[in-house]
């Protein structure tokens, strides 16, 4: 057989591989519809595979891809950075397929799933910048710099819950993960619903970026007490404020996932720099992400100043 002849056979091959892998890539993005209860429910492919509503919206993917990524936590592995190589968007996608059915970044439209997504991501990026004001890049740029407490001042273990969480021998329960987790009680509750023995290894956290992230989306997703929204809840407007509510001043939007997330630690206080610094990562997100922070909300949603928190003080509550 001549060389061109060859050439042409394996270029056909190529074009008939790279067709059917196409296909298969459509087929894992296929949307599914039916009807349970006449109200229409859907799988789409991995990332949404389980019935749901939200699955018939758009996913993650759909419009957060791995530039984008990159573009949010630019700095995470320089030599600087304390987890380099440690995060990646993969782990965030993986993560993220476990809650999207539920939905985590799938509620509502592409915009209020972009302006999720930016949201969550502010925190995440806040709490594990090693950003300041003069740093290379800004101080938004260093998001993922760190996946564990670097210098923790106790082991945070909690006695009180020996009978329900009881700490284990040698173990520490210090600040770890995507938005990081504290004290034993957490490390145990989390460990529950997700189904790792984070109890006895609470370690597990700083060893895969995948379960990093997904401890993180289960805090977003999960309310705190019985009768209290999620932050996701609050955020995507699924909650409804009782008259405490209002009277406590805590109304849907950003400002009310921080009263969720860390209390009294940054709201009721006016302010402060540690509240405007995870609002500031979000609103230079949406930037990022091409939504813009003009899609915030009002001050009024966006800040947590005056909001009486949910739950007052306890040995955990500000680093939970």
């Amino acid at each position: 057989m001549s060389a061109w002849k060859v050439s042409a056979v394996w270029v056909v091959l190529l074009a008939v591989v790279l067709m059917a892998g196409l296909a298969m890539a459509d087929m894992s993005e296929e949307t599914k519809v039916k009807k349970v209860k006449g109200k229409k429910v859907c799988t789409r492919g991995w990332e949404c595979g389980t019935w749901s509503k939200y699955c018939c919206n758009e996913t993650i993917s759909d419009f957060f891809q791995t530039y984008q990524f990159e573009n949010l936590f630019a700095k995470r592995n320089l030599p600087e950075a304390h987890a380099a190589y440690f995060w990646d968007y993969q782990s965030f996608i993986t993560a993220s397929s476990l809650f999207q059915h539920l939905g985590f970044c799938t509620t509502g439209g592409k915009l209020m799933g972009m302006r999720e997504l930016a949201a969550f991501l502010g925190h995440v990026g806040s709490k594990t910048s090693c950003g300041y004001g003069v740093a290379t890049g800004g101080p938004f740029a260093w998001g993922l710099c760190y996946k564990r407490e670097m210098s923790p001042s106790q082991s945070y273990c909690d006695d009180s819950y020996k009978y329900t969480y009881p700490c284990a021998p040698g173990a520490e329960y210090y600040g770890r993960g995507a938005i990081p987790i504290y004290w034993n009680y957490n490390y145990g509750a989390a460990g529950e619903a997700l189904k790792e023995d984070l109890l006895n290894h609470p370690e597990y956290i700083e060893q895969n970026a995948t379960l990093a992230f997904t401890a993180a989306i289960w805090k977003w997703m999960t309310p705190l007490k019985k009768g209290q929204p999620s932050a996701h809840q609050a955020f995507v407007g699924d909650w409804k404020p009782t008259k405490n509510d209002t009277l406590s001043k805590r109304v849907p939007g950003f400002g009310a996932t921080m009263n969720i997330l860390y209390g009294d630690g940054v709201c009721g206080k006016g302010d402060v720099d540690d509240m405007n610094n995870i609002m500031s990562h979000y609103l230079y997100y949406l930037d990022l992400l091409g939504v813009g922070r003009e899609e915030a909300g009002s001050s009024e949603t966006l800040t947590c100043a005056e909001q009486v928190p949910f739950n007052p003080s306890n040995p955990g509550s500000s680093s939970s």
